[in-house]
């Protein structure tokens, strides 16, 4: 799978009826390749190192990428090497869920939104600050002023001190329905001036006023190119993050599966508007102020955009 080709759902829900799942279940049935998935939730890497890191021939890491990437479960990248091109992999997916319904349970619906990180309604945000598009930096740096310019709907890349971006999505859930379960992912990580790998910020999540909780970035992520960052950043400035999967239901909110709070999706009431808010930023009396990175589709290590999944009956 070529990361060229758009991916915009990092919370793989397999249908037992399907040809994918047969795929899936035959890559995760060998402790190698799990071990595999696992080396890889660190972040992308060439197949040299994956070999190396989990004591591997070269031609059996090999066959066992080749099994994943077939399965859908990776995607892959050319980058260049010190010896021509090299093979970069990454994870395309955190979760993996496998529903099994009986025959007269209630048949779920999905609504699935991908929103353009620069098509924020509303921000406020303190230094450092800015954003960069695919092609240049938007207006000037550390000017929160930047964040109103109308070209800001480009960014492939935002990031800000403290504060907030808040995004509308669409409620396309039709009347009479009752949501299940709310899924929002996104890539993102701190922000230090150029890059730093001990840099801790307590980023928090608001859907429709009500915080979710708090997710704490290990770092700012640098030095190293992302797959998708483009060639004209300077490598020592940010340069991907981490993807983080926030789920509601009606037993709390979870963070990549681990629990983080008790607010429950009837909290929510994703049902009431025709809009659904989702606010991303860092509290200023927060533990740890240590800014955000917010990735786009065409930048960092994960070609999505901010996603909002809504199961629903």
């Amino acid at each position: 799978m070529s990361s060229e080709i758009p991916y915009n759902m990092p919370v793989l829900e397999l249908d037992t009826d399907d040809e994918q799942a047969m795929k899936v279940f035959k890559a995760l049935a060998s402790e190698t390749r799990l071990r595999i998935l696992k080396f890889l939730g660190s972040g992308p890497h060439n197949v040299s190192t994956i070999a190396e890191e989990l004591d591997l021939p070269l031609s059996t890491a090999n066959l066992h990428l080749s099994v994943l990437e077939d399965a859908g479960l990776l995607f892959t990248d050319w980058r260049p090497g010190t010896r021509g091109t090299q093979k970069v992999c990454a994870r395309a997916f955190s979760t993996i869920t496998v529903p099994f319904r009986s025959t007269d349970s209630h048949i779920y619906r999905t609504m699935d939104v991908s929103m353009p990180i620069g098509a924020y309604a509303d921000c406020q945000v303190a230094p450092t600050c800015g954003l960069h598009s695919e092609t240049n930096i938007i207006s000037y740096l550390d000017r929160p002023s930047a964040f109103y310019e109308p070209e800001h709907i480009y960014a492939q890349r935002l990031w800000f001190h403290h504060g907030y971006v808040e995004y509308r999505f669409p409620n396309r859930m039709p009347p009479q329905t009752t949501p299940e379960s709310l899924h929002l992912s996104f890539e993102a990580c701190s922000e230090a001036v150029t890059h730093h790998y001990n840099w801790p910020s307590d980023i928090s999540v608001w859907i429709n006023g009500v915080e979710l909780g708090v997710w704490t970035s290990p770092a700012d992520f640098g030095g190293e190119r992302g797959m998708l960052t483009p060639e004209w950043v300077n490598v020592d400035s940010s340069q991907y993050g981490l993807l983080k999967v926030w789920r509601v239901d009606n037993m709390g909110t979870f963070i990549d599966g681990t629990q983080v709070s008790d607010v429950s999706l009837s909290e929510l009431y994703v049902t009431e508007n025709d809009f659904i808010s989702v606010r991303i930023g860092v509290r200023p009396d927060a533990r740890h102020v240590g800014g955000i990175n917010i990735f786009g589709k065409k930048y960092g290590n994960h070609p999505q955009d901010i996603v909002l999944t809504i199961h629903y009956v």
